[in-house]
């Protein structure tokens, strides 16, 4: 029984149900805490809500509707093939409902208190979790915050009306006829692209040489060529200055050299990064929380903060803003917290971009590995020669392996083709395990699949390949 405003005591505040925060909640509860989890807009956070998954979804239905638009191919032909906008928004719905509702379930069937609603610190070790029906006070012994990021929104384009960020592109109430995208990284391609396989006219405005820049240009390149083909016009080195709204339709002024040219388009989708949720009233300071450049938390390498019984996890953290390397460190924090020594190592995060073909990263570049001073040898092998490729229609892409010639030990791995973003997980565990190309090569990969490229690979690196002939 609470008396006043006496506060109640926990073992773990997590803030944030997203997904870092519901997995450290999960995993602290696993471990014998008592777990409150409070979230100000939805269980799943913005992966499940409005981010990662309803935008695989969009992508996956784009697919399909190419797919049978263009199965002339396999000796099919259809005819009258529509889309029904209103029906792809309930299957992306229906996911995103499925999905946040089984998170809820998880978090229930582990005993973890859920309060839908904001937190403020008070000092160190209390906080105020609030809404508009309640502001109960809690003492914690410890607390994650994973409190994610937002769409950077930018002076120049406010978003509005006819300027939307990628959470307003993923619920448009009807299928645009063009789209002008800022912003030419994967998620900027990645809705740009599920847009056109639609059949919008898109325009991507980049301001570097190139889109994608994260990813091998060998990669991006087919990219490229697969976004010309479905009419999609890129403009690299440009600078976008300003936009005018209508009703109907916007109109972007942009510059590239000294030249100004203008496009017209129904929507303007700014993607140029997300910022961190730390600059709100979570009253940081009054917790002894320090926050350095662009807003991220500093942290050790149990995710600790300047606050010894406080960690940060996810975007509010350096390192990429991805939803896998936030789970990884909701886990990390939670082992922490319940004095196992678990670490933080970010030699093995992926990094995918579900574009077609998708693309697909792991571990060191071949740069980076010279850089830190190897000998490198590199293995790759393209999807043409694959059967199973083949068999799908889908030649297009490669497997790149970049090891240590002395010793053989795999450093990284380039992926462009279907299922890319499956087959890397194989090489991220090679590299985590400290696997060598032989190891790899002799590993008995099912056939026919699109995994015997990485065999193949792995075997030009070692020199005697036999799907193809050494040049």
């Amino acid at each position: 029984m609470v008396v006043g405003d006496a506060s109640l005591d926990i073992d773990t505040l997590v803030i944030g149900a997203g997904p870092g925060g519901y997995v450290a909640a999960i995993r602290a509860a696993q471990l014998g805490q008592s777990v409150l989890c409070v979230d100000k807009e939805y269980v799943g956070g913005v992966c499940l809500n409005v981010g990662c998954i309803p935008s695989k979804a969009l992508i996956s239905a784009s697919h399909q509707y190419e797919s049978i638009s263009h199965a002339d191919a396999f000796g099919i032909t259809a005819s009258d093939v529509k889309v029904d906008w209103s029906k792809v928004q309930e299957f992306k719905s229906g996911i995103v409902k499925k999905l946040t509702g089984g998170v809820g379930s998880l978090l229930k069937a582990n005993k973890v208190q859920f309060f839908s609603g904001e937190v403020m610190f008070i000092n160190e070790n209390e906080a105020r979790v609030f809404n508009d029906q309640e502001a109960p006070r809690y003492r914690f012994k410890n607390c994650i915050i994973a409190t994610g990021s937002r769409p950077i929104e930018l002076k120049a384009f406010p978003y509005g009306k006819r300027i939307i960020s990628s959470t307003g592109a993923l619920s448009l109430p009807e299928l645009p006829k063009s789209v002008i995208v800022i912003g030419g990284g994967y998620i900027g391609i990645e809705l740009g692209q599920m847009f056109s396989k639609f059949g919008t006219k898109v325009t991507v405005i980049e301001g570097g040489d190139s889109i994608l820049p994260g990813f091998d240009k060998d990669m991006s390149s087919l990219v490229v060529k697969k976004l010309k083909g479905t009419k999609v016009d890129i403009v690299t080195g440009a600078l976008a200055q300003s936009a005018e709204q209508t009703d109907n339709d916007v109109t972007l002024t942009y510059k590239v050299g000294d030249k100004e040219e203008k496009v017209t388009a129904d929507y303007l989708l700014v993607t140029v990064g997300r910022r961190p949720n730390t600059d709100g009233d979570l009253g940081l300071e009054l917790a002894n929380i320090t926050v350095g450049e662009r807003g991220l938390i500093e942290v050790d390498d149990q995710c600790r903060t300047s606050n010894k019984n406080v960690y940060a996890i996810g975007d509010i953290i350096a390192g990429p803003a991805l939803a896998h390397k936030a789970m990884y460190e909701g886990r990390v924090a939670a082992e922490a917290i319940s004095g196992l020594p678990s670490m933080i190592d970010y030699k093995c995060v992926p990094a995918v971009c579900f574009s077609d073909p998708e693309c697909a990263s792991v571990g060191y570049t071949e740069k980076d590995a010279k850089d830190k001073g190897h000998n490198v040898k590199v293995g790759k092998f393209p999807f043409a020669i694959n059967g199973r490729a083949m068999s799908l229609n889908a030649a297009e892409g490669f497997v790149k392996l970049v090891a240590d010639a002395d010793s053989g030990l795999v450093l990284g791995a380039h992926i462009v083709g279907m299922e890319a973003s499956n087959m890397i997980a194989e090489l991220g565990l090679a590299i985590e395990m400290g696997a060598t190309l032989e190891d790899i090569a002799l590993t008995i990969h099912a056939h026919p699949t699109l995994g015997e490229i990485v065999l193949d690979a792995a075997e030009v690196a070692l020199g005697h390949p036999i799907h193809t002939v050494l040049k």
